[in-house]
């Protein structure tokens, strides 16, 4: 009811460079945003009604495993979009000078305080990496990645627990996603963005996996994350493979309604999949 001749009024209310997908917790406190360059952006306590200038935001805690010469340097191409292979050597986000101030700040959180993450993948150590999948837990425990190398040789899929409450060391910044579990992935396909999700209870993950995709759980018997929490990151336990497709899987999906999956894979062809009981 509030479209006009020159369309819907809106209010722009974050921008960063290099944007590959946002979400929202179920209870919508917090806005997670993944980039081409490997950082993920978390936006506390969430309040859409405060607008946010860029350079203007409180960065109250940063955690980065990258040299201070990657933040700042500049980018030679654009993300990947979806269905459209190419290969980037992105920048980061921030400036050194926002990094410095975001370890000096303490005290409790502002509304719409940004935190900047570089997720721990493994095997990406020092090559780089591209966060071009992102999901959240329904019931918001926790997220899920698909992260790439930048030269697309390895893929991977982690799942990071939120973690809550003051840091360890109130003089340093803490890092409020643990990561807790992780699988390689096929790799096939390279460049192209390949879509996963949870089940709508949250016990299950469904990957694409080469020319089908696979069900993965926390254990072998499909429990929730919070009953298997590792005190180290875990493999994530492979419950299933289906593979009914002439091309690669970019995406798939979970109904939230009925017990069924989707997949589509490259050339356009979608199956669909029921459990046998």
């Amino acid at each position: 009811s509030r479209c006009t001749e020159d369309g819907c009024p809106h209010k722009k209310f974050f921008h960063t460079r290099f944007l590959m997908r946002m979400r929202l917790t179920p209870d919508c406190s917090k806005m997670l945003i993944s980039t081409s360059s490997g950082y993920l952006l978390i936006l506390h306590d969430l309040d859409l009604n405060k607008s946010l200038e860029v350079g203007s935001y409180p960065i109250l805690r940063a955690r980065r495993t990258t040299a201070s010469s990657d933040i700042t340097s500049s980018g030679s191409s654009g993300p990947r979009a979806v269905g459209s292979p190419c290969h980037q050597n992105d920048s980061g986000l921030l400036s050194e000078k926002h990094m410095s101030r975001s370890s000096q700040r303490e005290g409790g959180s502002p509304r719409n305080s940004l935190e900047v993450l570089t997720p721990e993948v493994p095997g990406e150590r020092d090559r780089g990496n591209c966060i071009t999948s992102l999901q959240l837990h329904p019931k918001g425990w926790a997220t899920l990645l698909r992260c790439s190398s930048n030269t697309d040789d390895q893929e991977w899929t982690c799942v990071y627990e939120f973690q809550e409450g003051a840091p360890v060391r109130p003089v340093s910044p803490r890092c409020s996603l643990r990561l807790t579990h992780c699988i390689e992935e096929a790799n096939v396909g390279r460049g192209y963005i390949k879509e996963l999700c949870f089940s709508p209870d949250g016990r299950m993950i469904s990957s694409p996996h080469g020319f089908g995709i696979r069900l993965l759980g926390f254990d072998a018997h499909c429990s929730e994350l919070v009953d298997c929490l590792p005190k180290e990151a875990s493999p994530l336990k492979e419950i299933r493979s289906l593979y009914s497709h002439n091309d690669v899987v970019l995406t798939t999906k979970f109904s939230p309604t009925h017990c069924q999956i989707a997949s589509g894979c490259l050339s356009g062809r979608v199956s669909l999949y029921q459990p046998k009981f």
